[in-house]
């Protein structure tokens, strides 16, 4: 699947790019070598789809041959260590969730922090976390989700794909707000949590709404609810917790792109050009909103302001469900 998206994306912004001229004659102050995004899910998932999108427009802007990284494992966190022990010659950057960057809060081994060891260039968007279930059990909406869980005890479980991360803590939520406790299971990102959907394997899932959403469309799985304060633009037919009687269920997640901390500014600003540049084509914007991401970009201050903020605000809501670093 995620051959095909990125070959038709290829095609329609490598078109509206070359009717942009004035765009290719920029220099854009990056390295004449081949550049690398780092991300830390497997092949096929949200955030790799949107990488390997976004990738193809980089390389028609700078010239250059931008490579995927997939370093999956440990809910992104290998990559993010991999972004971290990187030369800081502007050749490589990371395309990060803020599900990962949660796990300095919840787990003691992550080898890095995301405030001194890496440095944002720009946001790429805003996401919600969804709730799904496997077309198999015959379930379309949360009150008929919690009334197949009191038949079916044995199955009180969600897959996450990140755990220690919102996607986690989503569920375990959902679980208290309903009154049935739900157990969380761990898969190395969304492709394998997808797969298991699909086949029955497992009842639920928890994850980023880029994640899930054309596979909810596919009928691979059934997104029941998100956890916006409203519906998010790719999807107003998708109902929140919000309004289902639920104001507890809220997070707000992001996408940023971040370098190594010792990247000179001259070369994150580059960046920041083009990555701005390319998030603003139309193109782009349609897809990534139709991925399940609301675009939205900032300068490397702002974002670095609203990350403290937010780990502030997850670390209360972490400490009032009792969990505890890992």
């Amino acid at each position: 699947m995620t051959r095909i998206i990125t070959r038709r994306a290829a095609l329609a912004i490598a078109g509206s790019v070359a009717l942009a001229p004035s765009l290719r004659a920029q220099q854009p102050g990056l390295p004449d070598r081949p550049l690398k995004i780092l991300v830390g899910f497997p092949a096929g998932g949200g955030t790799d789809v949107m990488a390997r999108f976004l990738a193809e427009p980089l390389k028609q802007r700078t010239g250059r041959n931008v490579l995927i990284d997939n370093k999956a494992g440990a809910s992104g966190t290998i990559a993010v260590e991999a972004l971290k022990n990187a030369a800081p010659d502007g050749t490589a950057i990371a395309y990060v969730p803020s599900a990962t960057i949660v796990q300095k809060l919840t787990m003691e081994s992550v080898p890095f922090d995301p405030l001194t060891d890496i440095q944002p260039i720009t946001l790429a968007g805003t996401v919600q976390t969804a709730f799904c279930v496997s077309p198999t059990i015959g379930v379309n909406t949360l009150p008929e989700y919690i009334e197949w869980l009191k038949k079916n005890p044995a199955r009180q479980s969600f897959g996450t794909t990140a755990m220690g991360s919102f996607t986690h803590f989503f569920g375990v939520m959902a679980g208290r707000e309903i009154g049935i406790p739900l157990e969380p299971v761990p898969y190395k990102g969304a492709a394998p949590l997808v797969a298991d959907l699909q086949g029955g394997h497992i009842a639920a899932g928890c994850g980023g709404i880029t994640d899930f959403l054309e596979h909810h469309r596919a009928g691979k799985l059934k997104v029941i609810f998100t956890s916006g304060t409203k519906s998010t633009t790719s999807a107003p037919e998708i109902p929140t917790a919000t309004q289902l009687g639920y104001p507890k269920l809220q997070i707000l997640g992001w996408y940023v792109f971040f370098a190594p901390a010792k990247t000179p500014a001259p070369l994150i600003n580059a960046w920041g050009t083009e990555l701005k540049t390319v998030l603003a084509l139309a193109e782009v914007q349609k897809k990534l909103t139709d991925l399940g991401l609301d675009v939205e970009t900032s300068t490397p201050a702002e974002f670095t302001q609203r990350m403290t903020a937010d780990l502030a605000r997850w670390k209360t809501i972490i400490d009032s469900i009792g969990y505890k670093a890992q």
